[in-house]
């Protein structure tokens, strides 16, 4: 097991740090449109609780996935060695229990979302991931709960207010991971696990994103018809993450069945900025262009840094190591 720098690199490599935003971006965007009178403890948890039920989320998903990663990504952190599954475990039960305190801390339907949450984890790690649709309904609806934990962290807030959001996020999460499903295939099909791509093929799997994509974004503009604070401004930043989802199924679609793993991860990266800039969006709905804009520009530039840093080296092994494991 590697000890100091190398063992610090693991944690953080298993952070993925270019998804950590995310997360808080998404509970900031369901404290936006609760409304009610937040003050900035609330802001806090809003963002804080979803950043670390996701981190704990990592560190979970990767210890039940730590036997199919040493088949088809040992460069990672657990099964190469370099952070030890118990040590993965410790940290899952760190993150959980200090989101846990600071969402008690807020209101006790914080921390009820926090333990469903925490329970969609794990059955999404363990039982729901290698079958077909229905892990990656369960992994978007991970993020619909943090939409609403947010939403339940402003005092006097409309929770209710968050719910088609809420339904956005679990069909744009669905259907992104879908796309992240396709980039694993091979890995997928040699582990045992029963993914749409797998069963199905890629080429039908990006057209089951691209609907599901398609869903989340007619629920994104039936929104509209809701009260929002600001409409103008939801819907200039909703028209511009449209702008990049179509262009990412657009080119997906067009490579029909011949989609390489390479390609579904340049999909999915560009996928993980259009999310931001989504949550963004809706943040403008309740808060206005000002906030939304000095929130999706530092996140956005940290997401598109740190993924050009490590995304690569995280999802696709070496040449040499890909040998040596498929040999």
């Amino acid at each position: 097991m590697a000890s100091g720098m190398g063992a610090a690199w693991a944690h953080v490599q298993t952070w993925r740090p270019y998804t950590l935003p995310y997360p808080g971006v998404v509970g900031l965007a369901g404290l936006s449109v609760a409304g009610g009178d937040p003050g900035p403890w609330h802001v806090l948890a809003a963002v804080v609780v979803p950043v670390l039920v996701w981190l704990g989320g990592h560190y979970l998903g990767d210890w039940f996935d730590r036997e199919l990663d040493a088949i088809d990504k040992p460069q990672r952190p657990i099964p190469s060695g370099r952070l030890g599954a118990r040590a993965a475990l410790v940290s899952a039960a760190v993150c959980e229990v200090g989101a846990a305190g600071l969402a008690l801390s807020v209101g006790w339907r914080v921390l009820a979302l926090l333990v469903v949450g925490v329970v969609g984890i794990a059955a999404y790690s363990r039982v729901c991931k290698g079958r077909g649709l229905s892990g990656n309904l369960v992994r978007g609806a991970l993020t619909s709960l943090a939409v609403l934990a947010g939403a339940s962290c402003a005092p006097g807030g409309n929770v209710w207010a968050a719910a088609p959001f809420a339904v956005v996020f679990l069909l744009h999460d669905a259907s992104s991971n879908l796309v992240g499903a396709v980039r694993d295939v091979a890995g997928d099909a040699a582990g045992g696990y029963r993914s749409v791509p797998v069963l199905r093929g890629v080429a039908y799997s990006a057209r089951l994103a691209a609907g599901l994509y398609a869903g989340a974004c007619a629920v994104a503009f039936a929104a509209l018809l809701e009260p929002l604070p600001d409409r103008a401004s939801y819907l200039a930043l909703l028209v511009v993450a449209l702008a990049v989802g179509v262009w990412v199924f657009g080119g997906l679609l067009a490579q029909g069945g011949g989609i390489t793993r390479e390609s579904a991860l340049r999909a999915h990266a560009l996928l993980v900025g259009e999310r931001l800039v989504l949550a963004c969006a809706v943040v403008a709905a309740g808060t206005g262009v000002t906030v939304a804009a000095s929130v999706l520009a530092p996140v956005l530039l940290f997401s598109l840094l740190t993924q050009n840093a490590m995304r690569v080296r995280h999802e696709i092994p070496p040449a040499g190591l890909r040998n040596a494991t498929a040999s």
